[in-house]
């Protein structure tokens, strides 16, 4: 009988092991890292994305820009070169959703003043209202920092072209005019490759918490 018991418990201490052994395999296997998407237009809303462009499914990057700041200076592609950066749409005298989206931006800001790696870029969609000077006095009043923030205005049709082709952001406002685009409170995640690889809510603090996680996950894709 003793020895009955005794071999039992030596059954046991082994099944105990190899549980061990199974169960931290699984884990890993559940927590290895996962790539972010990388969006195409066809994995968007249809309203969002130009109609030319609609059911591409793969290849699509950010376009090539040329635009000026709230300091005049000219910011191209080669501002944001081998940087992640965050993007949106939005017009200064916006009284809904653009102040929220606006201070939700400047908490990114603060998460990452010190991340050379990171910048943020937003394109007023009402260029005609917001000249260089209307851009500095905002960016004044949000607090926004030159080295890590531009806001940028410039031609309408590229910013049009920007928004419904490269960053597949923006509504079509129909028959108002060529060009007239109504914004909407996403925020994009760029990564160094020019592509798409988040959509967020900018109104939503928790999406914003999931934008920073998803900094952290395309910042390690880098190391892999």
């Amino acid at each position: 009988m003793l020895t009955f018991f005794k071999d039992y418990k030596k059954f046991a201490i082994v099944f105990l092991i190899i549980s061990a052994v199974i169960l931290a395999l699984i884990y890993n296997t559940l927590n290895v890292y996962q790539p972010l998407n990388i969006y195409q237009p066809a994995m968007v809303d249809e309203q969002l994305v130009d109609s030319t462009i609609q059911h591409q499914r793969k290849y699509h990057k950010i376009a090539n820009f040329k635009l000026i700041n709230q300091n005049g200076d000219t910011i191209t592609q080669e501002t944001y070169k081998d940087k992640i950066y965050v993007a949106d749409f939005f017009f200064t005298t916006c009284q809904t959703i653009c102040p929220i989206m606006t201070d939700h931006m400047s908490d990114i800001q603060k998460e990452i003043i010190n991340d050379d790696e990171v910048m943020l870029l937003s394109h007023t969609v009402t260029p005609k209202i917001d000249s260089v000077a209307q851009l500095k006095r905002y960016a004044k009043r949000k607090g926004v920092i030159d080295k890590k923030w531009n806001l940028v205005t410039g031609d309408k049709k590229q910013i049009y072209e920007l928004a419904r082709k490269s960053y597949l952001a923006v509504k079509d406002f129909g028959d108002a005019g060529p060009f007239d685009m109504i914004h909407t409170e996403n925020f994009m995640l760029i990564d160094k490759k020019r592509q798409i690889r988040g959509f967020y809510d900018g109104t939503d603090k928790e999406e914003i918490n999931r934008l920073l996680d998803d900094i952290a996950i395309l910042k390690e894709e880098y190391k892999q």
